[in-house]
């Protein structure tokens, strides 16, 4: 039995720059994923099939709309196994939880049934964002998601809050009003936090309006993050509806995450820390996260 976590991938900042015939859109984005994620188990059986437990389970597709089953056909193997996703993620949250729960599950399946891995224009069919999921470390991200180029920054303490909503992709794209706009600035050759927020605030996500105006709960969740004690930055993640707040310490960080559950149970809150590195494997008898 093999296991890995699939973690949360989160868009520091994102640049629509502009969108190819095919209808396909350019990004420039700085991608980085948090020590916190949904977990997938493998083991070898004589069938293929998939059973999903966690808090976040019961909005999981378990057909074959399911990104993870869609992933193992790209092997076109025929081979069985049991594979469990265990989903601590919220879906449709702009965190990648669908995405890097297919790359964790290729990862694994490759593994167990010693096959190389599908080329980066079968896993670009799959969804833009597999091939950075695959890669599973902070990385800019341009293109249609194809071009990967490490960065280095230092891991910053954060809090991801999603206000329990999902909000469509597609209709969030379908909302820009411009598509054409100029790409990310120079990344910082510093590893100090402080440099780092600097430059992210002046970087963007182009989705956020556009996710605000379809879910205007999204602006409510950036203005508490805002307003907590300590917070350096507040920025909505890919096209929503979750959002992060950037803090100076694992203590401040824990801290708002504890006052904005407080406030708003309703709120799906987790402390994290970003740009944490792979490898993502987990041993075979840790306890299951929730």
């Amino acid at each position: 039995m093999l296991r890995r976590l699939a973690p949360a991938k989160i868009n520091l900042a994102l640049h629509v720059t502009g969108q190819r015939a095919d209808g396909l859109h350019l990004l420039d984005s700085l991608v980085c994923f948090a020590d916190f994620g949904d977990e997938i188990t493998v083991a070898a059986a004589e069938s293929l099939s998939l059973k999903v437990a966690g808090p976040m389970a019961a909005h999981v597709p378990v057909g074959p709309d399911n990104l993870i089953l869609q992933a193992a056909g790209l092997f076109g193997s025929g081979q069985g196994a049991r594979l469990r996703l265990q989903k601590n993620l919220p879906v449709a949250s702009g965190i990648g939880g669908g995405s890097s729960d297919a790359a964790a599950a290729l990862n694994l399946l490759g593994a167990l049934w010693g096959e190389a891995l599908p080329e980066q224009a079968k896993l670009l069919e799959l969804g833009a964002d597999i091939p950075v999921c695959m890669a599973g470390e902070t990385v800019r991200m341009q293109g249609v998601g194809e071009a990967l180029t490490p960065v280095t920054m230092p891991v910053l303490d954060a809090v991801l809050v999603n206000p329990g909503v999902g909000v469509s992709t597609q209709k969030v794209f379908q909302q820009l009003e411009s598509k054409e706009n100029n790409s990310m600035q120079r990344l910082p050759g510093s590893k100090k936090f402080t440099d780092w927020v600097i430059y992210l605030a002046t970087q963007r996500n182009d989705l956020q309006a556009a996710a605000i105006s379809l879910l205007p709960a999204i602006a409510q969740v950036i203005e508490a993050l805002d307003c907590a004690d300590d917070c350096q930055l507040a920025r909505m993640s890919g096209s929503g509806a979750t959002c992060f707040g950037l803090f100076p310490s694992g203590e401040a960080a824990n801290h708002a995450a504890d006052v904005l559950t407080l406030n708003h149970p309703n709120w799906w809150v987790k402390a994290v820390r970003l740009g944490v590195q792979g490898p993502w494997i987990l041993p075979e008898h840790s306890p299951v996260s929730e």
